[in-house]
C-alpha cells in the first residue's frame, strides 16, 4: 500500500491557501475579458477593467485580491488504496490552513461559536468534504469562501409539481434578491436533487467548474444557458451598478431524489471565486 506523510499534506494546504487568495483563475480572467467586449454599460465595462487590474496587482504584489480571504473550504479526494501516515488527516488539513493564513497575511475570519462570536485567531477549523475514490493518490482543492457571496445563497424544498420552471424561478429570484451584495459578476452554483444537504453540497462543488465549461449532459447545459440569460437580463451588472454582466456562468449539478421532493440550492461565488488544487502521489512505504 502506498503512503502519504501528513507533513506533505500540511505543506500542500498551506501553499494552496495562499495561492488561491493571491491568484485569480485563468478561466475567470478570460470571462472578465469576454464580458468587457459584451458589456453595454460604460460604467459596467469600467468596473470590469478595474477588476482585471486588481487581479493583476494582487498576483504581481503577492497580496490577497480581496480583503475577505474567506473560510477555508477543502475538497479532498482520497484514493482507497492510500495510507495516511504520521498523524490525522483532518488535523493536518487544519494545520495547513493555520500556517497558510498566517504566512500569507490572510485575514482570519472564523469564530469558534456562532453565538459568542469569538475569533479562533487562525481561520480554523476548515470546512472539509471527503470523497473516497479509486487509486492511491490524493487530490486537494482549496476554495476559500467569502461571506459577502455565501450569505446570498439559498435553498428551497420545491414541490415536484413546481417542475423545471419552478426551480429556475427560484434560482433567478435568489440572484435578484442578492443584487450587488455578492460582488458581481458572479458565478451561480445550482444543485438540484438528493436531500437538503446534498443539494447544497452540489451547488457549492459546482463552483469549482471552469467558467465556460457546461454540464456534459446537453439537456442540463441548455438549462444553464437559459438561466444565465435570465440572470443577465436582471440588469444588476458588475458590482451592482447596472449592465448585462451580472453572472459569468451558471453551473448546474443534479442528483437522484425522493418521489416527494425536489430540493433546489443556490450557492453564489463572487467575482473572485477562488480555488486551487494539487494531486499528491502516494509512495511505497518503507
Amino acid at each position: 500500500m502506498k503512503e502519504i506523510q501528513v507533513a506533505e499534506i500540511i505543506l500542500a494546504i498551506e501553499k494552496l491557501c495562499i495561492e488561491s487568495n493571491y491568484n485569480l483563475g485563468v478561466d475567470i480572467m478570460r470571462g472578465f475579458k469576454k464580458a468587457m467586449r459584451d458589456e453595454r454599460s460604460p460604467l459596467g465595462a469600467a468596473i470590469l477593467e478595474r477588476l482585471i487590474e486588481n487581479a493583476k496587482v494582487a498576483e504581481e504584489e503577492s497580496v490577497p485580491m480581496c480583503q475577505d480571504t474567506g473560510m477555508a473550504v477543502i475538497f479532498v479526494e482520497v484514493g482507497q488504496d492510500l495510507h495516511i501516515v504520521g498523524g490525522l488527516l483532518t488535523e493536518a488539513i487544519d494545520e495547513g490552513v493555520r500556517r497558510g493564513y498566517e504566512k500569507g497575511y490572510l485575514r482570519k475570519s472564523v469564530v469558534k461559536d456562532p453565538f459568542d462570536r469569538i475569533n479562533t485567531g487562525d481561520n480554523t477549523p476548515a470546512i472539509i468534504h471527503y470523497d473516497i475514490v479509486p487509486g492511491d493518490s490524493m487530490r486537494l482543492i482549496v476554495a476559500p469562501k467569502g461571506f459577502g457571496s455565501e450569505n446570498m445563497g439559498g435553498i428551497k424544498m420545491c414541490k415536484p409539481s413546481e417542475g423545471l420552471e419552478g426551480a429556475m424561478r427560484f434560482v433567478v429570484d435568489t440572484v435578484d434578491r442578492a443584487g450587488g451584495n455578492p460582488c458581481p459578476p458572479i458565478i451561480v452554483g445550482v444543485g438540484v436533487g438528493g436531500t437538503m444537504e446534498k443539494a447544497t453540497f452540489l451547488a457549492k462543488k459546482s463552483l469549482l467548474r471552469e467558467v465556460g465549461r457546461h454540464n456534459p449532459e446537453e439537456r442540463l447545459a441548455r438549462i444553464e444557458e437559459e438561466l444565465l440569460n435570465r440572470i443577465n437580463r436582471l440588469g444588476i451588472g458588475p458590482q451592482g451598478f447596472g449592465g448585462v454582466t451580472t453572472a459569468l456562468a451558471v453551473n448546474l449539478e443534479v442528483y437522484p431524489t425522493h418521489i416527494a421532493g425536489m430540493p433546489v440550492a443556490v450557492n453564489i461565488g463572487c467575482h473572485a471565486t477562488r480555488h486551487k488544487e494539487i494531486v499528491l502521489q502516494g509512495r511505497i512505504g518503507r
